[in-house]
């Protein structure tokens, strides 16, 4: 395997496990949560500021009045301008592109894709799921109480659209940003983890 693999996904989905697959399965580093504690180390906010950005976007327009800039703008702000949460994207996007420069590898989230685009080398994957079976999910795997799952489920899907939104411009859900779109509902887990693997191994 000689690309760098992006993974967006909605919740519930496995997206997350899948790419940990992916990565075993081709023996290549794997980059979730450790991309937030690098970017931490080295810009010295505190890590805890890190762990939820995709998570405060509850609303694109007033995610985007809390950030420091409107989404309907198109000024530039230079870094001295930027709030919080941009300098925490920047310096998340700076840890992105350096792990992709050093070789192949699987990146979970955090606008991977997006921040990537210019690079050679690079397969997006979107993994999506229907609602019920998200639901059983994040009650099984993230022990999510059985009264709140349905509405976690939907609130997490639209905080992570809003964040891709502000960020990258773009229509999280859009499959053509994508150029592989799977429904790891259809064929479970393991079975989505052999069919991107022979997809990805076609194009080797």
């Amino acid at each position: 395997m000689n690309k760098v693999l992006t993974i967006t996904r909605q919740y519930g989905s496995g997206g997350r496990e899948i790419g940990r697959r992916l990565s075993e399965a081709y023996q290549i580093p794997f980059y979730d949560s450790e991309i937030i504690s690098q970017a931490a180390k080295e810009t010295g906010f505190a890590e805890s500021a890190f762990e939820h950005a995709e998570d405060k976007a509850k609303n694109s327009l007033l995610y985007s009045i809390a950030m420091g800039m409107n989404v309907f703008s198109g000024q530039e702000v230079g870094f001295a301008g930027l709030s919080l949460d941009d300098r925490i994207f920047l310096a998340q996007s700076n840890v992105i592109r350096r792990v992709a420069k050093e070789g192949p590898c699987v990146i979970v989230g955090k606008c991977a894709d997006y921040i990537l685009k210019d690079q050679e080398n690079v397969v997006n994957l979107f993994i999506s799921a229907s609602v019920d079976f998200r639901i059983k999910r994040s009650i099984q795997v993230d022990m999510l109480p059985e009264s709140k799952a349905a509405e976690m489920v939907l609130k997490k899907d639209k905080a992570r659209s809003n964040y891709y939104r502000y960020h990258a411009g773009e229509r999280w859900e859009n499959v053509l940003n994508y150029d592989m779109a799977i429904r790891s509902d259809l064929c479970g887990i393991e079975g989505t983890v052999e069919c991107l693997k022979a997809y990805l191994d076609k194009m080797n």
